[in-house]
């Protein structure tokens, strides 16, 4: 009985509530930037993300992964090309003052959050072959990063990492919290990074997040 409650605990997917609110949360970002430094009006960016995102969730509901995962990285790419023209179009303002202080602080400081939820939600869909590939798995033992329940070895087992035992698989939460300890720290922490690919997009995340970090502390020195 005891390994049949487990089979079914390990193989239970993963929520998706989390990565929607983000997406969302990512969408809305544009409308608290000035219209100058958004690609098109805010409200057609959001628009299309919500659009690509019922569509993500109807796929997802009747098992078309394949669907699912076109439509999951149609709003990725959306989001970044976004996020990509409002970095560039924010340095090319900043000298030229197009716009006043306090809202290039804020744009920055918008942006910034930004990059924490996009990457995440990058890191999710890509590591171990995405979500849909890691549901279909009883634990998580390879990926492009080392969480820490696959490197350490659980108590009173034949060398079995916490992962196998437990059955874990990482969440959206713990992307998120890779994320943003890279647009912090601008290098990763308890996580370390295995893959080459991942590694390309963390140093594309530090260098996105430096910039507005130093955006931010360039202008304040100004203003002070």
């Amino acid at each position: 009985m005891a390994d049949s409650t487990n089979s079914v605990r390990e193989i239970k997917p993963e929520p998706r509530w989390a990565v929607v609110l983000a997406i969302l949360a990512a969408a809305a970002m544009p409308f608290a930037l000035p219209r100058s430094l958004s690609l098109l009006p805010q409200w057609m960016v959001a628009t299309i993300v919500v659009l690509l995102m019922i569509a993500a969730i109807v796929t997802h509901g009747i098992h078309q992964p394949r669907l699912n995962e076109f439509f999951g990285y149609s709003i990725l790419g959306v989001l970044t090309i976004a996020q990509l023209y409002s970095l560039v179009t924010l340095i090319v303002a900043l000298p030229r003052h197009a716009e006043i202080a306090e809202r290039l602080l804020e744009s920055a400081a918008v942006l910034w959050v930004t990059n924490v939820i996009l990457f995440a939600t990058w890191y999710w869909r890509v590591d171990a072959g995405g979500p849909n590939a890691r549901d279909g798995r009883p634990a998580h033992v390879n990926g492009a990063f080392l969480f820490p329940q696959m490197a350490i070895i659980a108590p009173g087992t034949d060398g079995k990492s916490i992962a196998e035992v437990e059955g874990w698989r990482p969440q959206f939460v713990d992307y998120l919290a890779l994320s943003f300890y890279t647009a912090t720290a601008f290098s990763p922490t308890d996580v370390p990074v295995l893959s080459r690919w991942a590694k390309l997009m963390m140093m594309v995340q530090a260098i996105m997040s430096l910039t507005t970090v130093a955006l931010l502390a360039a202008r304040a020195v100004n203003i002070l």
